[in-house]
């Protein structure tokens, strides 16, 4: 398992297109991936529960992959969100 953490960088936090967007590269690999904000875990790869965590602007969040391919997702994932999900 690995993990790390993350600030949320996008004005408007994770809304429908961000929430979508990190869906979609978190169900390209094959490792469970979570996100944790408050002591909240979050399945990254349901768009609902992304849009549930309520994630903001400034928020930090803490990526967990684990599996067989869970550096190379943890990778892809934050540079992801650190590159502002598309906004």
């Amino acid at each position: 398992m690995v993990n790390e953490k993350v600030k949320v960088k996008n004005l408007l936090g994770f809304h429908m297109r961000p929430a979508g967007m990190l869906c979609n590269e978190a169900i390209k690999y094959k490792s469970k991936i979570t996100f944790a904000k408050d002591g909240n875990k979050t399945n990254a790869k349901s768009v609902l529960s992304v849009l549930g965590a309520c994630v903001k602007c400034g928020d930090e969040i803490e990526l967990c992959c684990e599996g067989e391919d869970e550096e190379e997702a943890l990778k892809a994932l934050v540079s992801l969100i650190e590159s502002g999900l598309g906004e």
